[in-house]
């Protein structure tokens, strides 16, 4: 029988470790997304769907949520067609993301890594597996085209459901996939309450301003 201790040492590093050591041993400011795709080795496609929704999620200057937009639709899409490892155009692949940039990420899922490592387990195997693992990519790259929308606050929903997805899948936990769905279409009904609210506020406002 397998002691505790043996499962420790047998159970993956957590993300936020893994990052820190590639972090620490890449020498340029910014990391290329094939080497942070290369370096994750099995965790890629889960990893990639948390790190670029993730960062999504935090405050960031106005524009740059479409930006990263655009390697999640790159992830998801590579998903769907059932790719064996991601790739990265080369333009974006060297433009990659910053080191500070993954420095703030890790702080933060360090905190969230403590929380959640005892409650996702895997369960629900067919929910993770390689046909699921597309539907996945279907609904991320979805919710990613939201998320590329310029509108303030309007990303930060779908990017959430995102980074429920990746954590599903570094999981192997199919109870977090039915709840990522859930948050998927929660994200679309905000988003879409953000839009109705914006309009109604905009017809009051050239109601208003309309001479009488």
């Amino acid at each position: 029988m397998q002691t505790d201790s043996q499962a420790a040492r047998s159970r993956p590093l957590p993300l936020s470790q893994r990052l820190a050591q590639i972090v620490d041993e890449h020498g340029s400011d910014r990391l290329s997304f094939s080497h942070l795709s290369a370096q994750l080795h099995s965790r890629a496609w889960g990893g990639l769907l948390f790190i670029f929704a993730a960062i999504n999620v935090l405050p960031l200057p106005p524009g740059t949520s479409a930006f990263f937009a655009i390697p999640l639709l790159i992830v998801s899409a590579q998903m769907v067609f059932g790719r064996p490892s991601p790739w990265f155009p080369a333009r974006i692949d060297r433009r990659g993301v910053k080191k500070s940039e993954m420095q703030r990420l890790i702080q933060k899922m360090e905190w969230l890594e403590r929380r959640v490592e005892r409650v996702f387990k895997p369960r629900l195997a067919s929910l993770t597996g390689p046909t699921a693992t597309r539907l996945i990519g279907a609904v991320c790259f979805l919710l990613a085209l939201v998320a590329g929308i310029p509108i303030p606050l309007f990303h930060i929903a779908p990017a959430a459901a995102i980074v429920l997805f990746g954590l599903a899948l570094l999981y192997r936990d199919g109870a977090l996939v039915i709840a990522a769905g859930i948050a998927g279409v929660a994200s679309i009904a905000i988003d879409a309450a953000i839009v109705g609210s914006g309009v109604v506020a905009l017809s009051y406002i050239t109601a208003w301003l309309r001479p009488h």
